[in-house]
C-alpha cells in the first residue's frame, strides 16, 4: 500500500511544481491568457485536493506501527497545499487589482499624488498634535500655578486673620 501512497506523492510533487510556476506567471498576463491561466490552476489545486484524499485513505490502510511516518508527511503536504492556495489568492488579487486599475483608468502618476497628499497629510497632523500638546501642557502649568497661588493667599489670610 505504502507504493500507491508513494505514487500519489510523485504525482503531487509534480502537479504542484506545475502550479507553482503557473502561480509565478500569473501576474505577468493579461487578458483571456490570464484567465485561462487561473482556470487551468484551479483545475489542478482541485486535482492535489483529490491526490490529498486518496492518500488519506492510503496512509489509513498502512499498518498502525509505519502509519505515523506517512501522517508526518502527508500533513506536510496539506501545509504545502495551504500555502499554494494562499500564493493563488495573492496572484488572483494582483490580477484583480490590475483589472480594477484599468477600468478605474488609475495610472502611476495618480498613485504618486495620492501618496505624496497622504504624506502632506500625516505631517500636518503630526504638527497639529504636537501644539495640542505643547498647549495642554501649558494648560496643566497654569492651572498648577494657579492652585499654588491660591494656595499662597490662603496661608497670607490665614496669618493675617
Amino acid at each position: 500500500m505504502s507504493s500507491d501512497f508513494e505514487s500519489y506523492e510523485q504525482d503531487f510533487g509534480t502537479i504542484t511544481a506545475e502550479i507553482t510556476n503557473k502561480i509565478g506567471r500569473i501576474p505577468k498576463l493579461s487578458g483571456e491568457e490570464k484567465t485561462q491561466l487561473v482556470l487551468n490552476v484551479d483545475k489542478q489545486l482541485e486535482e492535489v485536493r483529490e491526490l490529498l484524499e486518496q492518500m488519506d485513505l492510503e496512509v489509513r490502510e498502512i499498518p498502525v506501527q509505519s502509519r505515523a511516518m506517512y501522517n508526518s508527511r502527508l500533513k506536510s503536504y496539506k501545509q504545502e497545499m495551504e500555502k499554494l492556495e494562499k500564493d493563488f489568492k495573492r496572484s488572483r488579487i494582483a490580477y484583480s487589482d490590475e483589472v480594477r486599475n484599468e477600468l478605474l483608468g488609475d495610472d502611476a502618476s495618480s498613485s504618486e499624488n495620492q501618496r505624496a497628499h497622504l504624506l502632506d497629510n500625516t505631517e500636518k497632523l503630526e504638527r497639529s498634535s504636537r501644539r495640542l500638546e505643547a498647549g495642554y501642557q501649558i494648560s496643566v502649568e497654569t492651572a498648577h500655578q494657579r492652585r499654588a497661588r491660591e494656595g499662597e493667599r490662603e496661608m497670607y489670610r490665614q496669618q493675617i486673620g
